[in-house]
């Protein structure tokens, strides 16, 4: 009887078990850091990092840029349906809109001459700009229906969406698609640049597509199943867009709907306020393009409809080859040259401290209350 007691007790025991483990009996090992383990550990690091870094800073110099800031760029207007002629008003594309406000027709345009003044060998690529754009907003980031992009349409957008969930079309109630603040505030200038030769403007070719990462539009974003338009039918377009979803791109019915490229782009938030994202590859398969950008005279067409001064803003247009690493990114070699050159530093100091001031591991490992300091 004493027996069963006795296991009844012990099973309902709160004592863990006779495990190493549990009663924390496991070996351990405690690092011992003297000179001879330390300054070794400084040098390694120095003289380790200094060479990443200068080989990061070659790639990050061997990626040529151009950056061309259009933000406050006059207004002009095309003569004879002709885009290459054009007469200069003596106004900006943003102070225009303004005034144009109540006209949703209203369309500007900036013709900007630039030169490149050496060749972009390999890919091109074309990149708009954005400055104190906080897409990294909590609000912001959070606004958006990831159930909706994945073309599940049969509910009601999500409450993350609000304000931008319900517009009154028509006197009637319909619900946005796509919804929240993230797609309502999608870039919407479009950027077409030419080339000068011989006298001639060639229109440089520009590739729409690609531009978005695989994993996004093949698992994060897809259209509802049917016709399209048929399964938007009920849905209206955001507020500040000028066109629905299913009509982004009228040349390729292929990137219309939630997996339109430029959409996908810009739904993935920046984590800084100054950022550039992907707008455009160049065609290099096409005459003159086929080994990259030549250097020469080239004319920017921009039609001007986002507005940045409700937020302080600037745009830019960006042109730029890559390297075996990227983008041209010059803070990650800088980085390591500044912390290998830190390393070596503190390695040669506490070196010489300890040969003049260091004793040996003997010494500081018997030290009893008799040892006189020193």
């Amino acid at each position: 009887m004493a027996s069963v007691a006795d296991s009844a007790e012990s099973a309902n025991s709160k004592k863990p078990s006779d495990s190493a483990f549990k009663q924390q009996k496991l070996p351990a090992w405690q690092p011992i850091l003297t000179a001879g383990t330390v300054l070794p550990t400084f040098f390694v690091i120095g003289i380790a990092f200094i060479p990443i870094g200068i080989g990061l800073l070659y790639f990050s110099d061997e990626v040529k840029e151009f950056i061309h800031d259009y933000t406050d760029c006059n207004r002009t207007i095309p003569l004879n349906s002709d885009k290459y002629h054009y007469k200069e008003a003596n106004q900006t594309c943003i102070n225009y809109l303004k005034t144009k406000a109540a006209d949703d027709n209203a369309k500007c345009y900036c013709h900007i001459k630039f030169t490149l003044t050496e060749n972009f060998g390999g890919t091109v690529y074309m990149y708009y700009g954005l400055s104190n754009f906080y897409q990294n907003h909590r609000r912001y980031v959070k606004s958006r229906d990831d159930n909706q992009l994945l073309g599940n349409l049969g509910s009601d957008p999500s409450h993350d969406c609000k304000p931008f969930d319900y517009d009154t079309v028509d006197n009637s109630k319909k619900p946005i698609a796509p919804c929240g603040a993230i797609a309502n505030s999608m870039f919407n200038d479009s950027l077409h640049f030419s080339i000068s030769v011989s006298n001639q403007w060639i229109d440089v070719p520009l590739i729409n597509t690609g531009i978005a990462w695989d994993s996004d539009k093949n698992i994060k974003f897809r259209n509802p199943a049917g016709d399209l338009k048929e399964a938007l039918s009920r849905y209206t377009k955001p507020k500040a867009w000028n066109r629905s979803v299913f009509e982004l791109d009228p040349e390729q019915p292929d990137n219309n709907g939630f997996q339109n490229e430029d959409l996908i782009v810009w739904m993935r938030t920046a984590a800084f306020p100054t950022f550039r994202k992907l707008y455009r590859r160049i065609d290099h398969s096409q005459k003159y393009f086929i080994e990259g950008l030549m250097k020469g005279d080239y004319l920017l067409i921009v039609e001007y409809n986002y507005d940045v001064s409700q937020f302080d803003g600037s745009k830019k247009m960006i042109l730029s080859t890559t390297s075996l690493l990227g983008g041209k990114n010059p803070f990650l070699g800088i980085a390591y040259i500044v912390v290998g050159v830190a390393c070596l530093v503190l390695g040669i100091a506490l070196l010489l401290i300890h040969i003049k001031c260091g004793k040996s591991t003997s010494e500081m490992i018997n030290v009893n209350p008799r040892t006189p300091y020193q």
